[in-house]
């Protein structure tokens, strides 16, 4: 564990805080330790001077000014404790964690110190597994917590942590906490998946409409290689991750076609691959990324879908050489954050070069699905100090303050959407996972065995593209990976 560092807020708070089928802050200055000079007034004999107004906060004498406390007294009675934390966020934005929780740590005397980095989360759960625990780990798979808790490692979380959660989640979110009707995790942040990329610039040149079904997607498409232009793009290859991007849009067409109850049952292996349910998503899949009418905008032909790389699939849609682009908000990060892109040329906004759009229901039916991915907060200890942490990640106030710094979606209802910046990818993902009318569902490879999720379904999904296997192949090689139940 690298070592402890205490940290302390500084006094400027900064407040910002199958084809037919494809048919169907406000500032507040710092004035203590500054008093007024005296100033001796002239005035008439019969005039009263007033005194003036001293405009420096008052403080209870800990050096903090009056209030700012107030939202934290629930986790007082902590005073130098320290709660270590582990998970996946790497340094560059594990200082805008540390900026989120500085005044919780400043209010209750808890240091939180947090080490983190994907290597780092790889090798969480075999540390946990041979006693080398953090007070709090941050995963990102609802599988990985069961089998830590088949193994008795985890410490079920405090009412208030699991009150909280029911007040400002979606209910499923606090269902992938829970493991054997036994409440565990919290969820940290989310990564919204069920958006298109596009250029608005081109939208506008080529006069197309940003698409509110799924019919009109499909009838864009095909205006767009009317137009000479190749509709969609992806890549697959990401190193021992290769082939996630297929297996979300497996997942994109499962909930929308077949609803929440259908997915449930796939993803936790009571509804074969082999069903006719997964075949006929299959085929929208083929007939939408492996059609070669239709792919691979600015890199080839449908064979260059599994050597292309995630982070790159996108680079024709500023230039209009691809249409549109079926990948997470994360594919932000190719083009930079709104108003400015990673080149200084690139702007990233409903007006400029790129930006997206909710990838439309297929039917009524089931309305507006979200696919998601999750950060959860689970503890391994139970003391005051642990549970204090655990429940301040679960709140409002904390999601809040990191959502405020930019870089960070969540779930938490509580969050204002103005939190956000104006006309962001985050604020209007953030207003999908938010909103009660949407079914919202984490991917499929996260709630998968790792074998599977993480293993067979994506291996599969690459042979699927790259080695033209066939469907009935493809999907009979998955189920054979499942583990026995």
């Amino acid at each position: 564990m690298a070592a402890m560092k205490t940290k302390r807020l500084t006094r400027n708070l900064v407040c910002v805080l199958a084809a037919g089928a494809l048919l169907v802050a406000c500032g507040q200055s710092d004035n203590l330790g500054s008093e007024s000079d005296g100033v001796e007034a002239t005035a008439t004999p019969t005039e009263d001077v007033p005194d003036a107004q001293d405009p420096t906060p008052t403080d209870g004498g800990d050096g903090t000014p009056d209030g700012l406390c107030d939202p934290y007294a629930d986790y007082a009675g902590n005073d130098g404790t320290v709660v270590t934390i582990v998970g996946p966020i790497v340094p560059v934005e594990q200082q805008l964690f540390e900026d989120s929780w500085a005044e919780f740590e400043e209010c209750t005397g808890i240091d939180i110190a947090y080490e983190g980095g994907d290597q780092r989360a790889a090798e969480l759960e075999a540390e946990i597994q041979s006693g080398g625990a953090p007070d709090i780990a941050w995963l990102s798979r609802p599988a990985a917590l069961a089998r830590l808790v088949a193994s008795g490692e985890p410490i079920p979380a405090p009412a208030a942590t699991e009150s909280l959660v029911a007040q400002y989640w979606n209910p499923v979110w606090k269902s992938y906490g829970t493991v054997n009707d036994t409440f565990y995790a919290a969820p940290v942040g989310s990564t919204m998946k069920s958006i298109v990329w596009y250029s608005p610039r081109i939208f506008v040149e080529k006069g197309y409409a940003v698409p509110t079904t799924w019919n009109e997607m499909w009838a864009l498409s095909d205006q767009m290689v009317a137009d000479g232009v190749t509709p969609w793009c992806g890549g697959l290859e990401s190193g021992s991750e290769t082939g996630w991007p297929a297996s979300d849009w497996l997942a994109q067409v499962m909930l929308r076609l077949f609803g929440s109850d259908v997915y449930d049952q796939w993803v936790e292996g009571d509804l074969p691959f082999s069903s006719p349910e997964v075949g006929a998503a299959m085929d929208i899949v083929a007939g939408w990324m492996k059609n070669p009418r239709y792919v691979n905008g600015g890199h080839g032909d449908v064979g260059t879908i599994p050597v292309t790389p995630v982070g790159e699939a996108g680079v024709g849609i500023p230039t209009g050489e691809c249409g549109m682009l079926q990948q997470g908000s994360s594919a932000e990060d190719l083009w930079g954050t709104v108003g400015e892109g990673v080149d200084g040329d690139t702007e990233v906004g409903p007006a400029g070069d790129v930006y997206a759009f909710y990838l439309p229901e297929v039917t009524p039916d089931f309305p507006q699905p979200v696919i998601s991915d999750g950060l959860f907060a689970v503890a391994f200890a139970d003391r005051p100090e642990v549970q204090a942490v655990q429940t301040y990640l679960a709140s409002p106030e904390f999601h809040t303050s990191r959502v405020a710094r930019g870089g960070w979606v969540s779930a938490n209802t509580g969050v204002p959407l103005d939190a956000y910046p104006v006309d962001s990818i985050e604020q209007m993902t953030a207003g999908y996972l938010t909103d009660p009318k949407s079914t919202v569902r984490l991917d499929a490879s996260d709630l998968m065995p790792a074998v599977v999720g993480a293993g067979a379904l994506p291996g599969q999904m690459t042979a699927w593209f790259a080695d033209e296997k066939s469907t009935s192949d493809t999907l009979a090689a998955i189920d054979a990976a499942w583990p026995p139940r």
